[in-house]
């Protein structure tokens, strides 16, 4: 009898499982006429998800790279490689001054939002990363949601500076390791008393809540002043600009394109680095916390109000080229400045010889990579006129860019100045290889060079700054999937 009711069991078994595949071989060969008595709606939707990179395609202006090939590069080649590479001790660890006070305005805290201001504690241990309990308000923080907001910020925005003794130790040996060396540069955050080593993947760069008007006034100063532009002329959807129309747009585009080429890079370049840092943000957003602990992820909604075409009236696309224009560019350093590297006698110190030999071997699998990339920016085409305008210019180039390094003490959150600093240096010291071709030309192979060298904060600012721009473009990549999956 158990014989029998096993096969009739195994026989309506079988049968369940036909009828479900027949069933769903029914309704997946049926999907098509419904889809095309709806084929304008489902059009409409697609093309809504897909605003943000419709445009993003083809040969970038000022240079003759296009867009797939960086992709298809980066994401493959340098990605991977560049992630491990900042992972190592040698790349991991920053010296940053954060209490260098602002010197252009006075400074308005770690929160600004909804112009909500954080009084902080006398006393705040350097190791604590939660807000303190005795932090006050002032009298702007005059609802629940603002004071909840602003903790937030504050908590996301401060900075973990926990380090171990044995890393305090191998600072002190780096310390004296780096004092040995010959320096030809100006030397700022490294000699401050007030520097300090932050650990880089404990702070990683993503979303903190800051925003609003002390963000624009950032940002605002660094393009307004900054990006050799007179003042009656407005970058589009600047938030503090006195109009916001068509004409204020075409204005704009007008007078960059009758600049020389040289000014309307260093507006590419700071639009671009403004563009990745956004990336970043969006890309690891504060989606939900509870119970201990935190989700982050990717904020497709964020990410539209940014680079969306409608969202943007068309800024979208300009902003995402930009962010590739300079990629290019550091990239374009990067190979300049292999054969500083490649010398016996540069050595990434850290004390530990075979970690030593192992950064610095996968530092020259990446610029290998880089020197087999066939499509550079041409540098040559740059201060290319009469020598005494050209020095005049790359002198404002220099004066410009400091000024920029210096409103990144005027960043009210911690954690973004931290993050606004390194890649300011990592742009800077970009500039400062381009500038240096003929004497890195001339380096000697065994011993150190009086016409160029890089410090280590130079060193890991370049990398790290570069590792953005890589992630950057990777992000970029898993949001066009993320928006193809919801059409």
């Amino acid at each position: 009898m158990w014989k029998v009711t096993l096969k009739a069991f195994g026989v309506l078994l079988l049968a369940w499982l036909l009828g479900n595949f027949v069933l769903g071989w029914f309704q997946q060969n049926t999907k098509p006429q419904t889809q095309h008595s709806e084929q304008h709606p489902s059009r409409t939707s697609e093309s809504q998800d897909q605003s943000c990179f419709c445009h993003l395609t083809g040969v970038l202006d000022d240079c003759f790279c296009d867009v797939e090939s960086i992709d298809i590069f980066n994401n493959f080649k340098i990605y991977p490689r560049i992630r491990k590479l900042t992972e190592r001790d040698y790349f991991r660890y920053y010296r940053v001054n954060l209490k260098r006070p602002c010197p252009f305005w006075p400074d308005d805290g770690h929160c600004s939002i909804k112009d909500c201001h954080v009084e902080p504690c006398p006393e705040v241990s350097h190791s604590v990363t939660k807000n303190p309990s005795c932090v006050q308000y002032s009298q702007a923080a005059n609802t629940m949601s603002d004071v909840v907001e602003c903790e937030q910020a504050k908590e996301l925005g401060a900075i973990n500076s926990t380090l171990s003794n044995q890393s305090k130790e191998a600072f002190a040996d780096w310390a004296r390791h780096d004092d040995a060396q010959d320096h030809f540069c100006e030397l700022d955050d490294e000699t401050s008393p007030d520097a300090e080593y932050v650990d880089l993947l404990l702070n990683p760069e993503r979303y903190t809540g800051y925003k609003g008007p002390s963000a624009w006034r950032v940002w605002n100063s660094i393009y307004e002043e900054n990006c050799f532009k007179p003042r009656s002329v407005y970058r589009p959807l600047n938030p503090l600009a006195p109009s916001r129309g068509e004409d204020q747009r075409e204005g704009f585009y007008t007078w960059l394109e009758g600049l020389c080429l040289e000014k309307r890079v260093f507006y590419r370049l700071i639009s671009g680095l403004h563009s990745s840092i956004n990336i970043h943000l969006c890309a690891e957003y504060l989606l939900d916390e509870g119970w201990g602990r935190s989700v982050w992820g990717p904020n497709i909604q964020e990410f539209r109000q940014r680079f969306d075409m409608a969202e943007t009236k068309g800024e979208g696309t300009r902003r995402l080229k930009n962010l590739y224009f300079l990629y290019l560019i550091e990239l374009r350093a990067l190979y300049k400045v292999a054969p500083y590297f490649e010398r016996a006698i540069v050595n990434l110190y850290t004390g530990n010889a075979q970690e030593d030999g192992e950064t610095k071997d996968l530092l020259l699998q990446i610029f290998n990579e880089i020197k087999a990339f066939p499509m550079h920016f041409d540098e040559k085409s740059m201060f290319a006129g009469h020598k005494l305008e050209a020095k005049t210019l790359k002198e404002e180039f220099r004066l410009h860019f400091k000024n920029i390094s210096r409103i990144m003490d005027c960043v009210g959150c911690s954690k973004c100045r931290l993050w606004g600093k390194l890649q300011t240096q990592g742009l800077g010291t970009a500039l400062k290889i381009l500038f240096s071709e003929k004497e890195i030309k001339n380096l000697p192979e065994h011993s150190p060079s009086k016409g160029f060298q890089l410090t280590r904060q130079e060193i890991v600012a370049l990398m790290n700054g570069f590792g953005r721009l890589s992630t950057s473009i990777y992000q970029l990549h898993h949001f066009r999937q993320l928006l193809k999956e919801k059409r």
